[in-house]
């Protein structure tokens, strides 16, 4: 089989760890152990991977927010409160993650004693050690892997990705990273998400009424229960629609429901969407800043008048915006996805009659 037998034996060890490396240390080998796991019933490690390099986006369900407890009225004004600084909002993600149960490490303890710092036990202590660290290790996705982590680690992270000539983004670092430092990559990747979706601005004026809110509702054209994955805020047809941060326009169209629509992807998983608009002032790959008109308000698509539906989503899950607009930073929990209420279908007796001929009646619709 091999020429020599030292050389047979190198290069065997070699392709051994060369499969190694692909099976554990990139998009393509988690895909395949998470299909191989999934067929076998087993669980796999790869997810925290995959989610890391999907931006978070891949299982959704790992950074889904649950819906507020309380019905909010439909006439609810938007929250008129000031933005917060980057480095704020940073610290309410990371926060938001190291505040949940078991949440709070000991690399996290040992970066702040390493500065001198008090107890990482609210979201302004987060930001005083994230921006002591961004100071050190010079990004905030250094600084955040450093607080979930631990210094050294991130430090030997940083100094070989720059050694490779990568900037020291999350992306960079983990290839960095031993094996099994899956949900430490995880952790980190949800708080830069989360991060970003508190620093996000307002689309139209702070003061604008909300005419339908977050959450479960009829449908006001359809009439039956659907999740209304947005705000709708009440606006004269031509408002000017800014975007709440900077990111590329991933989608500038239009169509029958959304009507003219704009998406923006923000990086870090987050992404917003503008709807039922009169114009679209950008086009498909343009570069934003916060702040940029991108469009007017109107009522196109299935509307019932001049409004502009405004749309938070996380890991491609849409989440209620009023979340991240509150002074405090909120303990985001990982439920799994709310179920929807069955829409009322047909009696039973008209369902028995159907089932009897197998066809609808003439001028009667068939159920659900």
């Amino acid at each position: 089989m091999f020429r020599t037998s030292s050389r047979g034996l190198l290069d065997f060890l070699a392709a051994a760890l060369c499969l190694w490396a692909a099976a554990w240390h990139t998009p393509v080998g988690a895909l395949t152990r998470s299909a191989v796991a999934k067929v076998a019933g087993s669980r796999s490690t790869a997810r925290p991977l995959l989610a890391y390099f999907s931006g978070g986006l891949y299982d959704a369900r790992e950074v889904e927010v649950p819906l507020p407890a309380t019905v909010l009225p439909d006439d609810l004004p938007s929250l008129e409160l000031p933005l917060a600084s980057p480095g704020a909002s940073l610290g309410r993600g990371a926060w938001a993650v190291l505040a949940r149960p078991g949440g709070v490490t000991s690399e996290a303890e040992a970066l702040r004693a390493r500065f001198g710092l008090g107890p990482v036990d609210s979201p302004e202590a987060v930001a005083s050690v994230l921006e002591r660290a961004r100071a050190e290790f010079g990004t905030d996705d250094a600084a955040v892997l450093a607080l979930f982590a631990g210094p050294e680690l991130a430090r030997y992270a940083v100094s070989r990705a720059r050694a490779e000539g990568d900037r020291p983004t999350l992306e960079a670092l983990a290839r960095q990273l031993p094996p099994g430092r899956g949900p430490v990559i995880e952790a980190a990747s949800q708080a830069l998400m989360l991060g970003t979706a508190y620093s996000l601005s307002w689309p139209v004026a702070p003061g604008t009424r909300v005419t339908s809110p977050f959450g479960f509702r009829t449908h006001p054209t359809l009439g039956t229960q659907h999740l209304h994955t947005g705000v709708d805020l009440s606006v004269p047809e031509g408002t000017a629609v800014k975007v709440v941060a900077d990111g590329v326009v991933k989608r500038a169209s239009e169509d029958a429901v959304n009507g003219k629509v704009v998406i923006i992807d923000h990086g870090r998983g987050v992404t917003t969407a503008y709807c039922h608009n009169s114009r679209v002032l950008v086009t498909t790959g343009q570069t934003v800043r916060a702040g940029d008109v991108i469009s007017e308000s109107g009522s196109t698509g299935r509307s019932t008048g001049p409004h502009l539906h405004y749309q938070l989503e996380l890991g491609r899950r849409p989440v209620d915006p009023f979340i991240f607009r509150g002074r405090k930073a909120v303990v985001v929990e990982l439920p799994a996805p709310p179920t929807p209420p069955k829409p009322p279908g047909p009696s039973k007796a008209l369902k028995a009659a159907f089932d009897q001929v197998a066809i609808p009646p003439e001028g009667t619709e068939a159920p659900p």
